[in-house]
């Protein structure tokens, strides 16, 4: 009789992210037979587009840091890298003082190497305390602590204000205030570990010698055409991608896990949970409690993309991407609006489908302040309108608008954030067959996401193999 041959190894991935998706993708090509569970009705997560005006934009992440090379690499694996495109511009503006001015160049994370970088954007005094930077004590830091009490403690508190705050708020809609150093600007972090003036660790970190080419990329059509290459690029592998199925309990078998879904439960001998650290939490409250406590604690932002279809004409002679606005600024302003990009200045993708229509991203929101997430849509894009026309000093009527909420969509790294994800890593791993990703562990932006939701699968294949070695 011929020798029997042993089913393949099951692992369901809970989530239709990019994490999830990406996981799915990393298991299959190792041939492992791959079920995907997605709470919602598409996939993707917080990768969304919307069309409005007949112009079609990105609600989520539009680009990509391109020097790493995981997401763009994973662009090209699944059939997108003839769609690859570059921003036209990435020269934003910042608003202070009652007008707009140029971010400034060389900075990290709004961070200055030098006093001049911030003229005509602080006040005399502030410039001042930056210029004496070089001279004050910096012994070693020798625990992790906040972006903003950081910096703050080195060039003081306007640029934390001015310009930390709402380059750090743009990428996690949080504040610095809250945010680890060593988990949003790890590059800092490492000169803060080692001491010494922080001016003098910008510029070496702004002169280093970076990969050539652009900063960032996008796909054209949207970066939230990646899922759904994903997506079918795992199916024609075998994957069973299902919608529409949340997962709502995750128990240990004797010979792996067993999921709990409202169609019925779903047996598999591994588990990769691609999910934001809420939902996370709640699955492992029985299965592993250690990290469930800990993904429990991280807080979550939520916020929102109004997207505002206007006649072309309404914005002749603007340049730039897009604008930023400090939150102090907007406080003292009356104004909601965090941000605003010029979607077809900045992608010509966006600008050649309409040459009569621009779309203006507008966000909104932020961590604890979400009560604009509770406004009708009529309301947000009224909103919208109102906080754009007043920065960029020009009447806007919008002949379309849509909004998109994330709601818990942006994880919180708080002070001490890189050891609690080592704790979680470290007590899902202890419970054997298990590997967690997601943007909770490691960065917000889709590379950190795809590195997390690579080692994911990678460890949950390590584990399949482990009984046949021994």
């Amino acid at each position: 009789m011929p020798e029997a041959v042993a089913p393949p190894r099951v692992v369901v991935v809970v989530g239709g992210g990019v994490s999830g998706l990406t996981a799915a993708w990393r298991l299959v090509q190792a041939g492992v037979d791959v079920e995907v569970l997605e709470a919602a009705g598409r996939v993707g997560g917080v990768l969304d587009r919307v069309e409005v005006g007949g112009v079609v934009v990105d609600t989520g992440a539009e680009s990509v840091l391109a020097r790493r090379p995981e997401a763009v690499d994973l662009v090209r694996a699944v059939g997108l890298g003839d769609d690859l495109v570059h921003p036209a511009t990435a020269r934003a503006s910042l608003r202070t003082e009652g007008a707009l001015r140029p971010l400034p160049a060389g900075t990290v994370m709004g961070v200055p190497g030098s006093a001049a970088a911030v003229e005509g954007l602080l006040a005399p005094a502030d410039a001042a305390r930056v210029a004496a930077e070089p001279g004050l004590p910096a012994p070693p830091v020798t625990a992790d602590v906040s972006v903003g009490d950081y910096v703050a403690s080195r060039v003081g508190r306007a640029v934390v204000d001015r310009l930390v705050e709402p380059l750090l708020g743009g990428v996690y809609a949080g504040h610095a205030s809250r945010l680890s150093l060593q988990a949003t600007v790890p590059a800092l972090w490492a000169h803060a570990r080692a001491g010494g003036s922080l001016l003098a660790a910008v510029t070496a970190t702004a002169a280093r010698p970076a990969t050539a080419g652009p900063v960032f990329a996008g796909v054209r059509g949207g970066v939230s055409r990646l899922p759904e290459a994903l997506e079918a690029a795992v199916t024609t592998r075998g994957a069973r991608v299902h919608r529409s199925r949340p997962v709502t309990g995750l128990h240990r078998t004797a010979g792996g896990w067993r999921l709990d879904t409202p169609a019925g439960s779903v047996d598999a001998d591994a588990v990769v949970l691609a999910v934001p650290a809420p939902a996370a939490a709640r699955l492992l409250r029985e299965a592993v409690p250690a990290a469930a406590t800990e993904l429990a604690a991280v807080e979550t932002a939520s916020m929102l993309i109004a997207a505002l279809a206007v006649p072309t004409a309404q914005l002749a002679g603007l340049e730039g991407s897009g604008l930023l606005v400090p939150p102090v600024v907007g406080a003292a302003e009356g104004l909601q609006v965090k941000a605003l990009t010029l979607s077809a200045s900045k992608w010509s993708w966006v600008a050649e489908q309409d040459e009569d229509v621009r779309v203006l991203r507008v966000s909104l929101g932020r961590a604890r302040e979400s009560a604009v997430l509770q406004r009708e849509d009529a309301d947000v894009l009224a909103i919208a309108a109102r906080d754009a026309s007043f920065l960029l000093g020009r009447p806007l009527t919008p002949v379309d608008g849509a909004v998109a909420r994330w709601v818990d969509g942006l994880p919180q790294y708080a002070v001490g954030h890189v050891d609690r994800v080592a704790r979680v890593r470290a007590a899902v791993a202890a419970a054997g067959a298990l590997a967690v990703c997601g943007s909770a562990l490691d960065g917000v932006g889709v590379p950190a996401c795809v590195a997390a939701a690579g080692a994911a699968a990678a460890a949950v294949l390590a584990g399949l193999a482990a009984p046949a070695a021994g």
